[in-house]
């Protein structure tokens, strides 16, 4: 009989894993943009990040049980529309239109075809594009900027006369719009708005046109909406009856405006999330199978699921699937399409047929898997914070079947602060994580308050409070740890990138809980971010912090720049220097200050990279310095 290996005997945070920085470079592909085509409907598109390609999003259509690609280098299927993007094109039958993030024309393209532009090259972007096929033209969202590099863009609903490129404004006068969505008739247009000081899901309006014979719109009527209520994701039923998401109730759910456009029912009233936050264009997580039947996806407690909803009755029926995130859903003729994942199954695109048990899997955002013996699984927890709020959490022990702690030692712990702040995390499977977990870290992916995913009153915790409740959560799930006896206390990192990334300064400079950090992006002088913001967030501190007028106390108060006194714990930024959203000068102005000070920082700028990096050899650069650097900060054993 043989005797199995005993395991390795290693420190916590020094574990030998395979899962390298450059495994995970290379096999991460990000999906996207999930759309439906074809002359029968049967098509399935969708975004493939290429980050070997610097990061290009190429556009993949599944037909006929292969794949193609649709648009290959140099072109980039990317919109720069709100800076985040999304909804970059648009399928009519076996026709992609698409905006080139380079030039940021619409070109054409059709299998076996090059791109062919639509629109002439100027300062006009565009997303969220729908196919006015009787009028031969594409209605979108057009962002025009002018000559005055820091004046502020002007957002319209446009149509696109895609013979000519003749560009006709739709509508205009609000500060935002999203969402045109063609009436299945071709007569009636509606559309999302939203006006500063709000983002859109604070409050956004649901505008309602019928389309005159010459193409432009009747008087729009307010069908939904205002300063208080989130409209998301309006679609259009097969008989033509408009179909929404509202936050009227405190949670995100689905209504229906009925036949007479006056009247407006809910379909299934419950304490669960039918939309998520307008980060992005082209979010879809409904669909109609039919006018009778929609299939949905919904988050209950920070996880997906999906159900098929009956309107008339209001029936909910569960579908049996694997995943516990669906980031989009389409629905097609006889099957429904999504991209989704799992804590041991990677966003991957997947085909549920009506009539079959089971799932096809069409493509994988990570080609080579680690073994499941080494994955963490996440447990999904909740604990008290201050001002007796529950705060809730992911939490990742760490794990790899090869190597085993002394006995009795404590592992280190990462804490990650999302970004957003109006985001979430989700526990579908990343080898980011894993990375982390395989060396033996435990992992605590935060949901802190303000976070999606828990109704409007959960997502309001962060009115007035960023940098304060997001912070006490944070701080407040890594003493749980502690206390449960799953944390070294005297190891405790904090990391997070963006938003998160002031969350992570604040954490290290008003509190003393964390040993050390890493800032990825992050804010740190909230009075430069408004200065510097694009058109999008440029009033959101207005609501996260105070109304401008009151406001620059609070910031000389809350901003990590202004008390580098405070912060004594070792840091590593890093930073895309082509990055509009937070420039560089924020975290430059950190490390210099820590510079001053003495106190171990490492600054890792990088050349060609905006807010989020997309490269591989960056990829691999900010994960190995990140880890070098905890390693060399606690002196961790690298055997």
């Amino acid at each position: 009989m043989t005797t199995p290996a005993s395991p390795n005997i290693a420190a916590f945070g020094a574990w030998p894993s395979t899962i390298s920085a450059a495994r995970m470079a290379a096999g991460a592909t990000p999906l996207s943009s999930l759309m439906l085509g074809g002359a029968d409907g049967s098509d399935i598109f969708w975004l493939a990040g290429r980050a070997a390609e610097a990061g290009r999003n190429t556009l993949l259509r599944y037909h006929g049980a292969a794949t193609e690609e649709l648009t290959p280098a140099p072109f980039n299927v990317r919109s720069r529309v709100h800076e985040y993007g999304g909804g970059a094109y648009a399928v009519e039958g076996e026709t992609v239109y698409f905006s080139h993030f380079k030039d940021n024309c619409v070109y054409r393209v059709a299998p076996g075809d090059a791109p062919v532009a639509v629109t002439q090259a100027g300062r006009q972007r565009f997303a969220d594009f729908v196919v006015d096929r009787a009028r031969n033209r594409l209605i979108g969202v057009r962002e025009l900027h002018g000559d005055d590099e820091h004046a502020q863009p002007t957002n319209t609903i446009c149509a696109i006369d895609i013979a000519s490129g003749a560009e006709t404004v739709l509508a205009h006068g609000a500060d935002f719009y999203s969402s045109p969505r063609l009436s299945p008739d071709g007569r009636s247009l509606v559309w999302l708005s939203w006006d500063h000081p709000h983002m859109p899901w604070q409050g956004t309006t649901l505008w309602l046109a019928d389309i005159n014979p010459d193409g432009t719109l009747a008087a729009p009527k307010r069908i939904a909406g205002g300063e208080e209520e989130s409209i998301c994701q309006p679609e259009w039923a097969p008989d033509n009856l408009l179909h929404f998401v509202s936050d009227r109730s405190g949670w995100w759910n689905l209504y229906r405006l009925c036949a007479d456009r006056v009247r407006i029912e809910g379909l299934c009233p419950m304490e669960a999330e039918f939309a998520s936050p307008h980060w992005t264009f082209g979010n879809s997580m409904y669909g109609f199978r039919s006018a009778s039947e929609i299939i949905c996806t919904y988050i209950d407690k920070g996880v997906s699921r999906l159900a098929r909803l009956l309107p008339g009755s209001g029936k909910l029926e569960a579908i049996a699937n694997p995943y516990e995130e669906i980031r989009e859903l389409r629905v097609g003729p006889g099957y429904i399409a999504m991209l989704a994942g799992g804590p041991t199954i990677p966003m991957e695109l997947a085909r549920i047929d009506f009539t079959e048990e089971g799932v096809e899997i069409l493509a994988q955002s990570i080609d080579d898997l680690p073994e499941e013996a080494n994955l963490s699984v996440p447990v999904n927890i909740s604990y008290p914070s201050a001002n007796g709020r529950t705060a809730h959490a992911f939490y990742y022990p760490p794990r790899n079947q090869d190597v085993q702690a002394p006995a009795g030692s404590k592992p280190p712990v990462i804490v990650i602060s999302h970004g957003g702040p109006t985001g979430m995390t989700v526990n579908t499977l990343n080898l980011k994580t894993q990375f982390w977990t395989s060396r033996g870290f435990g992992v605590l992916d935060v949901n802190y308050g303000g976070s999606t995913g828990f109704g409007r009153a959960y997502r309001d915790l962060l009115k007035g409070q960023w940098g304060i409740v997001d912070v006490e959560d944070c701080v407040a799930g890594a003493q749980a740890l502690v206390e449960r006896g799953l944390a070294d206390g005297e190891r405790l990192i904090i990391r997070g990138g963006s938003a998160g990334g002031l969350t992570t300064l604040c954490a290290l400079t008003f509190h003393d809980v964390f040993k050390a950090g890493a800032s990825y992006y992050g804010v740190s002088d909230l009075k430069g971010l408004d200065q510097d913001s694009h058109k999008f967030e440029s009033h959101y501190n207005e609501y996260l912090i105070a109304p401008k007028a009151q406001a620059d106390a609070i910031y000389a108060q809350r901003s990590p720049i202004n008390h580098t006194d405070k912060l004594s714990r070792p840091m590593i930024f890093f930073q895309g220097l082509d990055d509009k959203v937070v420039p560089p000068q924020q975290s430059e102005m950190m490390v210099d200050a820590l510079k001053k000070r003495g106190i171990p920082v490492q600054y890792v700028a990088l050349e060609g990279e905006g807010h989020g990096f997309r490269k591989a050899e960056n990829i691999i650069r900010t994960l190995e310095a990140e880890l070098d650097f905890y390693q060399n900060i606690f002196k961790l054993n690298h055997a």
